[in-house]
Formats: C-alpha cells, sequence, structure tokens
C-alpha cells in the first residue's frame, strides 16, 4: 500500500529514524504481510506470503512497519497462520517479538522528542480499527501529536470506528463500506479540525478517495510525514 500509493510517507518515515541514528534496511523483495488474503480465508495464499516474509526477515533487527495493522499481522496473526506447523514457532517468536509499529517504535525504543516548527493547528487523528486493537496505535499516535505545541488534537465522533476500508472488505461489501466511510468523513469534518492524519495508508486511501468524490478539499496525511514536516529543520541534517 505505501510503496504503490503513499511512497513518499514510506520515505518519510525512513528519515524519521535516520534522524535518531538509525540505520535503515529495505529489503527490496518484501511484499504484502499476508493479510488481505488471510481475512478473506485463503489461508493457504497467506500462509506461502507470510513464509517468504519470515524468510526474508530472518535477521535479528528490530522490523519497523509504518502500518498498524501489518504490524498486528506480523505480531499476532502469524501464530495463527501456522498453528499447525509447530516447527515455524521459532522464526514467529522472533519476528513477532522484533515487530514495532512506526509511532510505537519512535516513542519506545527512539525515545523520541519533538521539536514543533509549525504554526497552529487543530488536527483530528484517525487510528484503524484493527491496528487500534491490536497494536495501540491511537496511544502512541496521541503521545506523539502532544509533543508537538502547535498542534491541538481533536477528539472526533467516529474516532475507534472502522472507515470501511478493511482490506478486502471494501471490495466484498462496497455499499457498507461506503457508508461506513461517508460516516467517518463526516465526523472529521464536523470535528472542526483542519488536517487529518493517520498511520494506516488503507484508511488514508479510503477516507481521502471518499473526501476528494465528495469535493471537499480536506485530506489525510500519514502521520510520519505530518511528523516531519512539523519537524523539518532538525531532519535537514539527514539529507546532508
Amino acid at each position: 500500500m505505501i510503496d504503490v500509493f503513499f511512497p513518499g510517507a514510506g520515505m518519510d518515515a525512513i528519515r524519521l529514524l535516520e534522524r535518531e541514528g538509525i540505520k535503515v534496511h529495505f529489503p527490496q523483495a518484501q511484499s504484502c504481510c499476508g493479510q488481505p488474503a488471510y481475512t478473506s480465508g485463503y489461508t493457504d495464499e497467506a500462509r506461502e506470503v507470510a513464509r517468504a516474509q519470515l524468510a526474508l526477515f530472518a535477521g535479528p533487527w528490530p522490523v519497523v512497519v509504518p502500518s498498524g495493522s501489518c504490524a498486528g499481522m506480523f505480531r499476532h496473526h502469524y501464530f495463527e497462520l501456522f498453528k499447525d506447523e509447530p516447527e515455524m514457532l521459532g522464526q514467529i517468536e522472533s519476528l513477532a517479538g522484533r515487530t514495532f509499529e512506526l509511532a510505537e517504535f519512535l516513542l519506545e525504543v527512539c525515545r523520541v522528542r519533538l521539536e514543533d516548527e509549525g504554526a497552529p493547528v487543530k488536527v483530528a487523528l484517525h487510528t484503524s480499527c484493527s491496528a487500534r486493537r491490536e497494536m495501540n496505535t491511537h496511544l502512541h499516535g496521541r503521545a506523539l501529536l502532544a509533543q508537538l505545541a502547535g498542534v491541538e488534537r481533536i477528539d472526533h465522533d467516529h474516532e475507534s470506528e472502522c472507515c470501511g476500508f478493511g482490506g478486502s472488505f471494501s471490495v466484498r461489501m462496497p455499499d457498507i463500506s461506503g457508508a461506513m466511510v461517508m460516516d467517518k468523513t463526516a465526523a472529521l469534518r464536523d470535528s472542526g479540525a483542519s488536517e487529518v492524519v493517520s498511520a494506516d495508508c488503507g484508511c488514508l486511501l479510503n477516507i481521502n478517495g471518499c473526501f476528494e468524490k465528495q469535493g471537499d478539499a480536506l485530506r489525510g496525511e500519514h502521520l510520519a510525514s505530518f511528523l516531519l514536516r512539523r519537524t523539518l529543520s532538525a531532519a535537514k541534517g539527514v539529507a546532508r
């Protein structure tokens, strides 16, 4: 999702990590985590995709994922996916223990301290439903935004509700998905926030598409891009 639709967010995530003195490796052969197939009932296909990721990320390094739902797949659902292959348990436990959602890694591993340089702004934070439950992305996102002196986070109605994307759910149930994202965008618009941020690109794709279809100028931005933009001068040293 990031590679195809939000490559800038992926690069911004790398810049945030490099600014903290971390050397980032990006294995070019990586692909989907397998969640769309898994949640659609195609467990054999999902298992093959997961097997490739387990082999690719076998090194003893943290795996930082700028999407909470994918991190949740690594950390939680691979155990269920390979429940009939006990010989895989060691690899799965290793990957799960080293997997972090980006905001979680910045907070709990990097112990990042952000200095805000932007103008005062009201921001609505959208946290995807699966990542919220499995990775506590709402708590990590709130904590990072709270470090930005000029940012007022607005609690909006429907914050904890799904935007309707849900991987293949939006394809299989388009009418229900469309109604859900209409509720979500209405809540974001009515909150009074001038900007929307999220750490999940599937949600951003759905929400931004709905805003565009309605002719609304409001758009969502990945949390990594928002954080980098608000603290840009500190990041300029990375480019040098």
